[in-house]
């Protein structure tokens, strides 16, 4: 058994903690509640309540049309209640990524402009993923040292330092969320209001499915992070008001109440790009990275600099939606007899040393937690209808990283029930019993069960 892989398994005799498994389970299966009121009145709502119960407040800007459904509302909301006008002019705080289309630069500049705005344009080379080479797994836009590789000129209304922000040595650059601190310090209060929407991603669901009033205010934690915990006083919340719309509703709101938009949306439109799909920021991260092909089709000059300005650009606008990322129906094939565990550490060996921890770190803790809730085997194909963990998932993390934390093994079972769940498990097990498959190549501890269809849950 290989060792990034022993932090996982349960000792013989392990009792299973029931309680634990019915939280985890409960905690992904919450059900959608109407609400008996249209989301721009709720987010309306929601926005007043965060600028009422906080010191300050700043929208965190992208350029995108969820950060502008925010930016709106916050408006709206801070124009018409005289005791919420302490908020303005408003700030508005865009991290601008270098890599992109000059129609967000245009309009964050419109934005900007605006009398009721009080705009902060950040330039500085914070830390981004870049899924597409495992040999450079990070980029920082507007780097010193990558001046010549720049994609755009620095806009005049460039912010280029920020107390606190290490530029030298590069491995020390913050990323934007662990910086937060430094745009808030005490000992105010301080609401970042974020366009989060449960709709873009399940884990993005996740986030705001809390059994709690105020679910959509979040304490901003920097959990083990050592950058984060430097930088972070226990005064900064994440507040995400919209985090109930739906993409038609963003659009819908943008059109009732006349607000400017990001040009960039309508070339992507006439370019036959779905509004699923439509993103204005750079795509190098491992779930955006499906989307980079668009940049190239929608984008041409930006496009131009983006191909030598990142590792790995050039391939992955051919290759991202296919096996080679770990995306796509298709993954690679484990030769017949070799253990699971073990070819999932030639993928992993394909990573850089420090790359290689985190994710194995991460895959010891979906093991670790699969064994702490059942006692039975990881299968290949069907993920567990308790845990969602199955080898092809660990096999996905292993190839493409989780370094952002925005993948969960439970959203593999959001789309059915558990019946179906157990009625697939239960079959694929069977057929690997008959085709005489071991625990040793399932990677699992115990022996095999014998009698797949006495697994299932009799209630």
């Amino acid at each position: 058994m290989t060792d990034w892989l022993s932090g996982g398994w349960l000792p013989e005799g392990t009792p299973i903690d029931a309680e634990h498994v019915r939280g985890y389970v409960a905690k992904f299966t919450l059900p959608r509640l109407a609400a008996g009121s249209d989301v721009y009145t709720l987010a309306c709502e929601r926005m007043a309540y965060v600028l009422d119960h906080h010191d300050r407040a700043f929208v965190a800007f992208s350029g995108g049309k969820d950060s502008t459904a925010v930016l709106n509302v916050a408006l709206e909301v801070a124009n018409r209640e005289p005791r919420l006008q302490r908020h303005l002019p408003l700030r508005v705080v865009f991290f601008d990524e270098e890599a992109i289309p000059q129609e967000t630069e245009d309009y964050v500049r419109r934005v900007f402009a605006r009398p009721d705005v009080a705009g902060e344009w950040l330039c500085l080379p914070v830390q981004h993923r870049n899924a597409c080479s495992r040999t450079s797994p990070y980029w920082w836009p507007w780097a010193p040292e990558d001046e010549p590789k720049w994609c755009r000129p620095l806009p005049p209304e460039a912010i280029t330092t920020l107390p606190g922000f290490p530029v030298w040595p590069p491995e020390e650059r913050l990323t934007i969320p662990n910086l937060n601190g430094l745009l808030a310090p005490p000992p105010h209060t301080t609401a970042t209001l974020m366009g989060i929407r449960a709709q873009e991603s399940r884990i993005r669901a996740l986030a705001v499915r809390r059994r709690a009033v105020d679910n959509y205010i979040v304490k901003h934690a920097h959990g083990r992070d050592r950058q984060a915990a430097a930088v972070d006083n226990g005064n900064v919340w994440k507040a995400y008001p919209i985090y109930d719309w739906r993409t038609e509703d963003v659009w819908a709101a943008a059109r009732v109440h006349g607000w400017d938009y990001n040009k960039a949306y309508d070339l992507m439109e006439m370019a036959g790009v779905t509004p699923a799909m439509q993103r204005c920021s750079p795509a190098f991260g491992e779930e955006p990275l499906q989307k980079i092909h668009m940049y190239a089709q929608c984008f041409p000059d930006v496009w131009a600099r983006m191909s030598e300005r990142v590792p790995g650009v050039g391939a992955a606008a051919r290759y991202a939606s296919t096996e080679l990322y770990g995306f796509g129906a298709k993954k690679p094939e484990k030769p017949a007899g070799m253990p699971w565990p073990e070819f999932i550490t030639r993928y992993l060996a394909k990573h850089g040393p420090k790359e290689q921890r985190t994710i194995a770190a991460r895959i010891s803790e979906a093991l670790t937690r699969h064994y702490r809730m059942t006692t039975d085997p990881i299968l290949p194909r069907s993920p567990h209808p308790v845990t969602g963990l199955n080898w092809k998932y660990l096999l996905v993390l292993a190839m493409r990283g989780d370094f952002k934390h925005r993948r969960q093994e439970v959203k593999q079972l959001m789309d059915g029930d558990a019946a179906s769940y157990w009625r697939k498990y239960t079959a694929e097990l069977a057929e690997l019993l008959a085709a005489g498959v071991t625990a040793d190549e399932l990677g699992h501890p115990r022996p095999l069960p014998t009698d797949p269809h006495a697994l299932t849950p009799t209630t």
